[in-house]
């Protein structure tokens, strides 16, 4: 099934529809729009991992796998080593994760690119399979992200549960299955069993722990061995998006997705326009390691100052516009937003990142270390910059940014989500992996994934062995 679907037969289950085309997905059938993501995508979450690659969690997932017992499946960037395909995911979904700094699905916050990428190299690398067979692959993953959260939305969310742990294992057992050659049968099982797999609390939110971070590597991890479950022909409910009991009824408090006439769910979110309306390619990209609602404030306030020639001691305050939604996550509680004691807490203060944005005209990776999370003149500009809820703003990452100077004269600037920005991803793909390891590994990453026109993955995971971080 390639072309367009516009939804299912009567009694056909949703998950089914979506093993299909899954399956059957092949790389002449994505739009010549979307083959530019796949480079950056891959480049994108490679600079994630290195970036990764020294912190605490990392070493920590990378002696749990080592554990597991020794395999030639696939490589592991940054350790030079190897694992189990399923290991290997999993060391490399925590590890790209862990500095959340990965890609977005505004509507329903799912960060696809630490699962799906992850599981298309382990898979690709261990099935041998060819460039444009790992390109459909992310594509498919990235498109089953996309749908399942969107039926939900922000929904998970608000029921305590982290997004991406929920909707992750599909992903990845479709990028798995399409890469394992199972057919629309077998992956409807592993979308059976991924739901079993599915899960993940935002109790982090509390103590800035890392459970977070698990959730990705751990959605990789189950997603690839659904798929192989389902390869040895065990089976998953074929009910587990639509029948009883599905994912939405069981997590989202009863609710359930169904319409009156089963029947009718093609025509739903979840498996509408297949084939035509590439859902996948919205997952926005990150420039800065922070909650991606606060991105596009950063950008303004560093245009802004850029544009007007401002430091940090010129501004006397400042106003963010911002829906009620998001101001939940990243405004409060207030206090603790003003001086974050842990990275995760950093990762999600509007007016902690807004305060290092104005005074360093950039924010990296660094703002997230204790030296800048205790910056007497960052912490000064923070408490003068405020937030509004406003109401009329929708569930985008939209907004208006105000600065009072102290000349008496206003700067106002509305902000929103931009399009992917190929040199900002180049940029932040440098800045990442710089911190890793010498120049030699990114330069050689560089020229292996910005190939004409896909990735040179069989010379990208001879890399993966290549250097030790």
């Amino acid at each position: 099934m390639t072309g367009a679907s516009n939804g299912r037969a009567p009694g056909r289950p949703a998950a089914r529809v979506l093993a299909d085309w899954t399956a059957g997905l092949r790389w002449a059938d994505v739009p010549a729009a979307q083959h530019r993501l796949i480079g950056l995508r891959v480049l994108d979450t490679l600079g994630l991992i290195l970036a990764g690659s020294s912190t605490d969690a990392a070493a920590a997932v990378r002696h749990i796998a080592g554990r597991q017992g020794v395999s030639g499946e696939a490589g592991i960037l940054a350790e030079g080593g190897r694992a189990a395909a399923a290991w290997a995911v999993f060391v490399h979904g925590v590890t790209a994760h862990c500095r959340d700094f990965d890609d977005t699905f505004q509507d329903s916050v799912v960060h696809p690119g630490s699962v799906v990428v992850p599981t298309a190299l382990a898979a690709g690398e261990s099935c041998g399979a060819n460039d444009t067979d790992i390109a459909a692959a992310i594509v498919a993953g990235y498109e089953v992200a996309a749908r399942l959260g969107s039926v939900a939305g922000r929904r998970f969310h608000v029921r305590g549960l982290h997004a991406t742990g929920v909707v992750g294992p599909f992903a990845a057992a479709a990028a798995a299955g399409r890469l394992m050659g199972l057919d629309g049968a077998a992956i409807a099982n592993a979308f059976g069993l991924a739901g079993s797999m599915a899960g993940g609390l935002m109790a982090f939110v509390a103590d800035g722990s890392w459970s977070k971070w698990l959730h990705a590597g751990w959605a990789a991890h189950g997603g690839i061995v659904a798929a192989q479950m389902a390869a040895q022909g065990f089976r998953g409910p074929a009910g587990v998006l639509d029948g009883r009991h599905n994912l939405y009824s069981a997590l989202l408090d009863g609710e359930d997705i169904a319409p009156a006439d089963p029947a009718e769910i093609g025509t739903e979110t979840l498996t509408g326009g297949l084939g035509a309306d590439w859902r996948g390619a919205e997952a926005h990209f990150k420039y800065y390691p922070c909650a991606h609602v606060i991105q596009p404030y950063l950008d303004a306030a560093i245009d802004l100052r850029r544009e007007h020639g401002l430091g940090a001691g010129d501004i006397a305050g400042g106003v963010c516009r911002i829906a009620p939604w998001a101001a939940q996550i990243v405004c409060e509680p207030r206090a603790d937003k003003l001086r974050p004691d842990s990275e995760m807490a950093a990762i999600a203060s509007l007016p902690y990142l807004l305060a290092v944005a104005l005074t360093d005209g950039a924010a990296t990776l660094d703002a997230l270390d204790a030296a800048s999370r205790n910056d007497p003149a960052i912490l000064d500009l923070a408490r003068r910059l405020t937030h509004k809820d406003d109401p009329a703003l929708g569930q985008g990452f939209d907004g208006v940014l105000i600065l009072d100077l102290g000349d008496g004269s206003r700067l106002e600037r509305p902000v929103s989500s931009a399009p992917p920005d190929p040199d900002k991803v180049l940029g932040k793909f440098r800045a990442n992996a710089g911190r890793a390891t010498d120049a030699e590994l990114p330069q050689a990453l560089e020229r292996a994934v910005l190939g004409d026109p896909l990735p040179d993955f069989a010379r990208l995971f001879a890399l993966f062995g290549s250097v030790s971080v």
